[in-house]
């Protein structure tokens, strides 16, 4: 049995054919009016023709320039439409000139069409562009004309952004909006109420957080004792942590983070670090936080300073030839040696040179200004941008005197009398830099030189098998 259609069979494919030769005999016509724009409809290799919407909007893509695709729309609009003569000039054009009410449901029937088609539905999309054309046979003129007005003013709107950008982008201004972000007070629901000065990094994420941050109990049937703290009480017990411990307390949640970046906290910190001989003297401490927007916690962080909580050490090798009773055999021995630095505050610092019979273990905990021993060093060191500077390093083994006031004596308030007495002077010059994880925990040596105190030669040490100074955090050593 067969089933019977509601349409009659040769109605649909009769009407079909009759538009689709209408629309190319339009086409035609169009493209002989036209020497030198418009729009050429194009058939894919069954024979179908592309869809209106399809070939106006590759001619569009294809415009070099704005100004011809508004002239395109210009030249192509001065016909009848809707049964009358409408002459879209370029003023009519860029004022937007309403269209009478049959074009403009034509035209909203059309851009049903449209859409219908990029989501795939053909059929329906053919029914709706049927529909249209049959209510203004130029409506798709009208349609790629309001597209064209559209993509101008688009465009005009991104210069004017643009533009706009650029004018507020004064060095002066943008100074003065950083300082203003980063000198704000940052006030939090039962958070410090201090002034908490953060970089842009730490700002971006701070402004996600929620204002009622609080300490949360890993188990909830567990009490979080810390909350009964005021805030002001932990920024008290914060204040008496190094800056690990500080650090870690600010990993443990949110709220912690907020509470350790109270200014109190960073401000003595960096008051108490950033001192002769960490800064120059026509570099005062002012200057360094100008520079840093008086954002204590990122002067802690980025300023470069020698590290006084632990010793820098370089671990050297070398390969010394050996003897052997067998021809046959060749022995050599890897030597290694460990070179020792310590700085002090008051522009003091240790320097130790140990073979492999003393290693680092032994040697950290007798790092003090009273140690004895053969390679010990006592000089001076100042520190000028990302450049260390070690001077009048003196034999302190215990062989030669050495002064005894706090600070060493410069070499020319040195005295010869005896034979007893320290010849040579060293002079080091590293650089610090930060490597890969921490903060200024790796030097460099730049040059290595010793100095004659009876002449003042001055002649370069090798330096054939020496290494960087990596730095060791040890705890029983003070920071300042």
């Amino acid at each position: 049995m067969q089933s019977t259609s509601s349409k009659p069979p040769d109605r649909e494919p009769s009407e079909l054919e009759r538009f689709r030769q209408e629309w190319l005999a339009e086409l035609r016509s169009r493209k002989a009016a036209a020497s030198t724009s418009g729009t050429v409809t194009s058939r894919n290799d069954a024979g179908e023709v592309d869809s209106p919407h399809q070939s106006s909007s590759k001619a569009v893509a294809e415009a070099p320039t704005i100004p011809t695709v508004l002239q395109r729309a210009i030249d192509s609009s001065s016909q009848v439409v809707a049964g009358a003569p409408i002459n879209y000039t370029s003023s009519t054009y860029l004022l937007a000139t309403p269209l009478p009410q049959k074009l403009g449901s034509a035209l909203n029937v059309y851009r049903r069409a449209v859409q219908r088609e990029q989501n795939g539905d053909l059929d329906d999309a053919l029914l709706l562009y049927r529909q249209a054309f049959r209510m203004d046979p130029h409506v798709d003129q009208v349609y790629h004309r309001e597209e064209a007005l559209a993509s101008i003013a688009a465009a005009q709107q991104i210069n004017l952004q643009k533009s706009s950008a650029s004018a507020a982008d004064n060095p002066i201004e943008e100074l003065t909006a950083k300082a203003q972000a980063s000198l704000s007070v940052k006030s939090c629901a039962g958070a410090v109420s201090g002034v908490r000065v953060t970089s842009q990094v730490l700002a971006n994420i701070l402004a996600g957080f929620p204002d009622d941050l609080s300490f949360e109990p890993e188990n909830e049937e567990e009490p979080v004792h810390l909350q009964m703290i005021p805030d002001e009480l932990l920024v008290v017990f914060l204040r008496k942590l190094d800056t690990t411990s500080i650090e870690r307390f600010a990993s443990v949640c949110r709220k912690a983070r907020v509470i350790a970046l109270d200014s109190d906290i960073w401000r003595e910190l960096v008051g108490a670090t950033y001192q002769l001989p960490q800064v120059t003297r026509d570099e005062d401490l002012t200057s360094v936080l100008e520079r840093y927007l008086y954002d204590y916690r990122r002067v802690y962080i980025e300023h470069p300073r020698v590290r006084m909580d632990g010793v820098y050490i370089a671990t050297c090798h070398y390969v010394r030839p050996g003897l052997s009773d067998n021809s046959w055999v060749t022995i050599n021995h890897l030597i290694t040696y460990h070179r020792y630095l310590r700085f002090y505050p008051n522009g003091q610092v240790l320097s130790l040179l140990a073979n492999e019979e003393f290693t680092p273990q032994q040697v950290i905990p007798l790092l003090k200004p009273t140690l004895r021993m053969k390679g010990f060093y006592i000089g001076t060191w100042s520190l000028t941008d990302t450049t260390v500077q070690i001077t009048n390093l003196l034999d302190a083994s215990g062989r030669y005197p050495l002064p005894t006031d706090d600070s060493p004596l410069p070499p020319s308030a040195h005295h010869f009398n005896s034979g007893e007495a320290n010849r040579y002077t060293f002079v080091m010059t590293l650089s610090l830099v930060s490597r890969p994880l921490g903060r200024w925990n790796k030097m460099n040596i730049l040059a290595y030189n010793s100095v004659r105190l009876e002449t003042g030669d001055v002649n370069p040490v090798a330096l054939k098998n020496e290494r960087p100074f990596w730095f060791s955090k040890v705890r029983s050593y003070s920071v300042y």
